[in-house]
């Protein structure tokens, strides 16, 4: 008997997707177009992010790019902040952050980021749904022409609807590829010659072939199969998550509408509307699935019927299992505190080591197999390797000079006095001690990195020298 009518019936739903026949082939999903207050919400919001995504390879901050994510570079830009592999340490602290800011909000929230923000549902829902409907007609229209055998007309309709999905596939796999190397190196490849790029140019077509695979073909299932983030749901949901849910105590038992006549079942008069829309295929009457990706076309669907017969809307509507069933406000519970409490821990650190983080990354080492040196009797040395990162987008004068204890610095050869943007320098010098501030074997310095007078960064390192 299920949870949430009571009756005998099975759940036998939970046990195959509808995206899957018996025989393990492919049910294709043909929704309704979806239409309503919350779908319209949607689309704009889907506008603003396509508008922010596809401007943002161009956004620059003095000449340099807003965001980018050079992973083979390992050169990550964000917010016209430039990270490098020095700082990877921060990066491994600000995705753990995310993971925890996600399990804390879908704890709250269930899957709204899906539905309203995700790339695949604004991409999927928001684009290439939208054309295939202006193209092929709603999904009883969709479904004749696909089971029409081959003329012109459908050949037309076809050659039209794919050209454009694959038109934007390669657009958004410039965009993508923007992203990763930068939108003046992307022009480089789109107006010289592709045979001078080989590389970049055959990952542009892979990309524009994996978008245009995922969208004409693959669609839901990425959602339903691929996306880890739904298969957390079983695990980060409870009773007190807000999710998209059908209110059995409202709408049960079920029973078809007759006008003028004195209703004696429950507000849902079964007439399949919010499965008619859903993109993945699911009955939201069952209960929260992980299939649901909360696009909210159900809830329209609904409050469309509702207005129809006079009934109230939110059938159907954003709500959580213990509101329904208990009637219960929302409540804080002791998990939700948890997680607040950690992600407060971990967003406290992590911007008080990004404020701190250095311009520059300074490495100083003993030279490996070297002992000290006796210059004199009264001076004594110690061979050092030292590298300088400058993760700037300037040229950085820099200086090397010993803190403590007192001592001087010789480099071999030339030195250096500069550091270039978003480069490295690199030399050897040796720090020469008296024989008066070496007191053990093992004597400990601190360096001071200077810019002008300022002292960017501190470095500490061993001097080996006789007792």
């Amino acid at each position: 008997m299920t949870q949430e009518t009571g009756q005998a019936d099975t759940e036998s739903f939970r046990d195959s997707i509808p995206t899957i026949s018996r025989e393990g082939g492919r049910n294709w999903i043909y929704p309704k177009k979806p239409k309503g207050r919350l779908y319209n919400g949607r689309t704009w919001v889907s506008i603003i992010l396509l508008i922010l995504m596809f401007t943002g390879p161009f956004m620059k901050v003095d000449g340099h790019p807003l965001m980018l994510f050079n992973i083979l570079e390992r050169k990550f830009i964000i917010f016209g902040v430039a990270f490098w592999p020095q700082d990877f340490f921060l990066f491994m602290l600000a995705m753990l952050t995310f993971v925890v800011f996600i399990i804390l909000f879908t704890a709250l929230f269930g899957r709204l980021f899906c539905g309203w923000t995700c790339p695949q549902t604004i991409f999927m829902e928001m684009v290439f749904r939208k054309i295939e409907y202006l193209i092929e007609g709603d999904y009883a229209q969709q479904q004749r022409l696909n089971k029409e055998p081959m003329s012109r007309q459908k050949a037309l309709k076809k050659g039209l609807k794919h050209s454009i999905f694959f038109l934007i596939s390669f657009l958004i796999a410039n965009t993508f590829l923007a992203y990763i190397i930068g939108i003046d190196e992307l022009q480089k490849i789109v107006l010289d010659n592709p045979s001078n790029h080989k590389t970049r140019f055959a990952s542009l077509i892979g990309f524009t072939l994996v978008f245009y695979g995922v969208y004409a073909r693959f669609r839901e299932q990425v959602c339903i199969v691929v996306c880890p983030y739904g298969r957390l749901q079983g695990v980060l949901l409870d009773k007190r998550s807000v999710v998209i849910g059908y209110d059995y105590k409202r709408g049960e038992p079920r029973g078809k509408y007759k006008k003028n006549e004195e209703r004696t079942h429950g507000d849902c008069i079964d007439c399949h509307q919010c499965v008619q829309v859903c993109p993945t295929g699911i009955d939201i009457r069952n209960g929260t699935q992980l299939e649901c990706v909360n696009c909210t076309a159900c809830i329209d669907a609904c409050d469309s019927i509702m207005d129809r017969i006079k009934k109230p809307r939110g059938l159907i509507r954003y709500t959580s299992e213990a509101a329904i069933a208990l009637k219960e406000k929302f409540k804080v519970t002791p998990r939700v505190v948890g997680y607040s409490l950690v992600l407060s821990v971990l967003l406290v650190t992590l911007s008080t080591l990004l404020i701190l983080r250095s311009d520059i990354e300074t490495t100083v080492l003993r030279t490996p197999g070297m002992l000290y040196q006796q210059l004199d009797s009264n001076r004594v040395s110690n061979l050092y390797n030292v590298k300088i990162v400058n993760k700037t987008f300037e040229d950085m004068p820099v200086r090397v000079e010993l803190a403590s204890p007192g001592g001087k610095i010789r480099w071999v050869g030339k030195g250096f006095d500069t550091v270039p943007k978003e480069g490295l320098a690199e030399g050897e010098f040796f720090i020469i001690l008296n024989r008066d501030d070496i007191r053990k074997t093992r004597t400990e310095l601190k360096l001071n990195i200077y810019s002008g007078e300022t002292i960017l960064d501190e470095v500490e390192t061993a001097f080996l020298g006789p007792t």
